[in-house]
C-alpha cells in the first residue's frame, strides 16, 4: 500500500517499531530527577549500545595505559526513559546516551565522538600528535560518525527492528552497509589500524558498530550482507576485539546476552571481579 503524506505531519501515534516508546518530535526533560554521582572525576551516563561501548572500552584502554581516567559508568535505561531526566538533559540536552560529565573540569560532554576526543585530548593518549596522524585519525572518526546511522538507523532498522519488511528500504541500506564495509575493507588491506599502524580512538569507535557486524552479533544479518567477504575488516575485528580492555570495556552498562558478557554499572575496577566466567 503506497503511503502519501499528509500536508503537515502530526504525531498522533508512537511508531518506530521495537523503540517507538523513546521516539518523540520534542526534546527537553520529561521529569525531575537528578543523576547519581560516584566518587570518580569521570561521571559516565550510559548504556552498552555500539555508541556507549567506544566509552568504555576508551575508558578501559586509557586505565590499562596506566592513565588516571577511573571512572563510574551508570546504568541509563533508555526504554524506561532515563535519558529524559531533568539530570541527564542538563548533561546531554540530545538525550541520547552515552553522557559525560568531568567533575575535575566541570566540563560536559556528549555525544560519543566528542567524547572520545575529550578523553584523548585531556589524556594525550590514542590520538596522535603530529599533523598527518592526527588528522588521518579524525577522518576515520568522523567517518565512523557520519556512517553508523546509516548502519544502524538505516539497515538494522529496516532489517531487524522495523514492524513490517520493505523491500525498497532494506535494499537501499543494505547497499549501502556494503559499500561502507568495502571502504573499510580497501583501507585495512594495507594498515593494521584504521588511521596506519597505532590503534587510536577511530578503532575503538568503530569496532562496535562494524567489527560487530562482520562477527555476527548485531542485526542477525551476516549471511545476508556476506560479512566473510571481507577479509580485511574480519581480521581487523578480532585483532581489537581480543584486546582485554576491549573485552571489558564492551561488558559495561550491559544487561542483556550471557551472564559473563554484563556488568550493570562499573564503579571499581574490582567489579569484574564479581561477573560469572565464561
Amino acid at each position: 500500500m503506497t503511503y502519501t503524506p499528509p500536508k503537515v505531519w502530526t504525531w498522533d501515534s508512537e511508531s518506530g517499531g521495537k523503540f517507538a516508546s523513546i521516539n518523540r518530535p520534542i526534546a527537553g526533560a520529561t521529569h525531575d530527577k537528578d543523576l547519581l554521582v560516584g566518587k570518580h572525576p569521570l561521571q559516565l551516563h550510559s548504556l552498552a549500545t555500539p555508541n556507549g561501548v567506544k566509552v568504555t572500552v576508551m575508558l578501559e584502554e586509557l586505565l590499562a595505559k596506566g592513565y588516571a581516567a577511573d571512572y563510574d559508568a551508570w546504568f541509563i535505561d533508555i526504554n524506561e526513559g532515563d535519558q529524559f531526566s531533568s539530570g541527564f538533559v542538563d548533561v546531554n540536552p540530545n538525550s541520547k546516551i552515552p553522557a559525560l560529565f568531568d567533575k575535575s573540569t566541570g566540563v560536559r560532554v556528549f555525544e560519543s565522538g566528542a567524547i572520545l576526543l575529550y578523553l584523548a585530548e585531556k589524556f594525550r593518549a590514542f590520538l596522535p600528535r603530529d599533523i598527518e596522524g592526527r588528522t588521518e585519525t579524525l577522518n576515520w572518526l568522523f567517518w565512523l560518525q557520519g556512517s553508523a546511522p546509516y548502519l544502524g538507523g538505516g539497515f538494522g532498522h529496516f532489517y531487524a527492528y522495523a514492524p513490517e519488511k520493505f523491500e525498497y528500504p532494506i535494499n537501499r541500506f543494505a547497499m549501502e552497509a556494503k559499500r561502507q564495509l568495502d571502504v573499510l575493507n580497501q583501507q585495512l588491506e594495507d594498515n593494521r589500524y584504521l588511521a596506519g599502524d597505532e590503534y587510536t580512538i577511530a578503532d575503538m569507535a568503530t569496532a562496535p558498530w562494524y567489527g560487530a557486524l562482520v562477527k555476527g552479533l548485531v542485526y542477525d544479518a551476516a549471511e545476508f550482507l556476506d560479512v566473510e567477504s571481507y577479509e580485511n575488516v574480519n581480521r581487523w575485528a578480532n585483532d581489537v576485539f581480543a584486546r582485554p580492555a576491549f573485552q571489558r570495556g564492551k561488558m559495561v552498562n550491559r544487561t542483556w546476552g550471557e551472564p559473563h558478557e554484563q556488568l550493570r554499572e562499573r564503579h571499581d575496577a574490582a567489579d569484574f571481579d564479581g561477573v560469572p566466567k565464561k
